[in-house]
């Protein structure tokens, strides 16, 4: 398994704790892609904004990240193509089964977008690939930015 976690602060994110407000700790991005250049360079860039990140390589690498409770996850970048026993769409809902207020941007081409929506989604993807790193991080900000307004 190829879990990489390295926190944007010196707070180790499999450490913290539930926070009781939102300014507690850095907020954190599981970053769910199997292509490795392309996951390290999106979830660097995520850091360097700010944010606690969590890089998985599969759908099944995600689920254990989600499923630990010890982990407060805020929002999760996937590629909706992601190797595993899931795709994109699949995780997403099994995301939001575990971590209900999670916000999800879900990232593809046009043509894999049409075909997983055709099966299975109720919403396409937010992104397209290849990532615009800027892009990527403005969206994150303004989801759970949104997010923060309806609490």
């Amino acid at each position: 398994m190829s879990l990489r976690s390295r926190p944007a602060s010196s707070a180790d994110a499999r450490g913290r704790t539930r926070r009781k407000g939102r300014g507690a700790a850095p907020q954190t991005v599981v970053v769910v892609d199997s292509a490795v250049l392309i996951r390290h360079v999106i979830a660097d860039y995520l850091r360097s904004c700010g944010y606690t990140v969590v890089e998985a390589a599969t759908s099944d690498e995600a689920l254990i990240v989600f499923k630990n409770r010890q982990i407060i996850i805020d929002a999760m970048l996937c590629d909706i193509e992601v190797a595993g026993s899931m795709n994109g769409f699949e995780l997403a809902r099994a995301a939001r089964t575990i971590h209900p207020g999670i916000e999800i941007a879900l990232a593809g081409s046009v043509l894999s977008s049409a075909k997983a929506a055709a099966n299975l989604c109720d919403s396409g993807p937010h992104l397209g690939r290849p990532y615009d790193p800027q892009g990527v991080a403005e969206y994150i900000k303004q989801m759970l930015a949104k997010r923060r307004t309806a609490d």
